[in-house]
């Protein structure tokens, strides 16, 4: 291959007047190639082993791992904490008559309401997931890489993340 193809094929295209440094830089170049051994004959291919090491077959022998077994657990209990705290919601608003006392009720229930289960999957991922998932570290934050964007961690439930997703509003309850 001539050194001004290949050169074209490096500059993908872009048309440009020759400069005396790329005259410099394909004269030297060409010095290189005269000399060369292996001017004219293919290159031996170098071929990498991409396969997965022998600890990824074992473990997915086992089917999904501990972390993603956990992450469905965490995903099924807050379905179910959405699907009860939506009908408790609505539930509320239909026997109560005032806004003041169903707001009053709302913020007992939510400041009442048990998430030891899913708190305690949530606490687990968030201490176990790093090493579990062998999630690679970002040295310029010195914290593990983002998945997708997001932090790998989840924030434990509360009464806040209930208001926040149904608020103390009786009118908004009654028309959902």
């Amino acid at each position: 291959m001539d050194p001004r193809e290949l050169k074209d094929i490096m500059s993908q295209g872009a048309i440009r007047p020759e400069t005396p440094r790329d005259r410099e830089e394909r004269r030297v170049l060409e010095e290189d190639l005269a000399g060369s051994p292996v001017t004219g004959k293919p290159l031996r291919r170098r071929l990498r082993n991409f396969r997965p090491d022998p600890d990824s077959a074992v473990r997915a022998l086992g089917g999904p791992t501990i972390w993603m077994r956990r992450l469905r657990a965490i995903e099924v209990e807050l379905e179910v904490h959405e699907r009860e705290l939506g009908e408790a919601w609505r539930a509320l608003a239909r026997e109560t008559d005032g806004a003041a006392e169903f707001a009053r009720r709302w913020r007992e229930t939510a400041h009442g309401w048990n998430f030891a289960e899913v708190n305690e999957l949530i606490a687990r991922h968030n201490r176990n997931f790093p090493a579990e998932a062998r999630l690679a570290m970002d040295p310029r934050t010195r914290d593990f890489v983002r998945i997708n964007g997001r932090p790998y961690r989840r924030e434990a439930l509360d009464a806040a993340w209930i208001l926040a997703r149904w608020p103390p509003d009786l009118d908004g309850a009654r028309r959902s």
